[in-house]
């Protein structure tokens, strides 16, 4: 009797060393990979920051259909979206409907601050999504400027969005 008494604590104590063993080697992998994802999401939202903030550097420089890519002396609407993406080491193709087919597609209602935004059928205008209905973008006489996307035209002629940061 003691012998199967010996023999049954003995099995229940590996079962609890191997169960509690196997608990410690999973959670610090489950621990990292939620820190991992925490850190990513944090390191896009720094980006989409930087990105912002340099865009708004360049508030009422004139716009210029057609300007030259690094000029920053005027800018249209993808060259502005190119450069200030490019000096945060996102590198975009040249104009709003080579942009448009970069990243992946985002619901409207699923914006981030950063992703990318574009107004016309067929697309011809890109603009940098802020947050709140807000873009950062480029065109005709008020130069770069923030517009609300959420009314009058740029309601009426949104198209999507892509987001390229990760």
């Amino acid at each position: 009797m003691k012998s199967r008494l010996s023999k049954s604590l003995a099995g229940v104590t590996l079962c609890f060393s191997l169960f509690t063993a196997g608990t410690l080697i999973t959670t610090p992998q489950a621990a990292f990979a939620a820190s991992q994802t925490k850190s990513t999401a944090t390191a896009t939202s720094s980006k989409a920051d930087s990105i912002i903030s340099l865009g708004k550097r360049y508030l009422g420089v004139r716009y210029k259909f057609g300007a030259s890519t690094g000029n920053t002396s005027a800018f249209d609407c993808s060259s502005f979206t190119q450069y200030v993406y490019g000096k945060n080491g996102v590198s975009l193709p040249r104009s709003s409907k080579q942009q448009s087919q970069v990243g992946t597609y985002v619901p409207k209602d699923q914006l981030k601050p950063g992703d990318l935004v574009f107004f016309y059928s067929p697309i011809h205008h890109v603009g940098i999504y802020m947050g709140n209905g807000k873009i950062l973008h480029t065109y005709g006489s008020p130069g770069v400027t923030i517009s609300d996307m959420n009314t009058g035209w740029w309601k009426n002629n949104y198209k999507t969005a892509r987001r390229v940061l990760k």
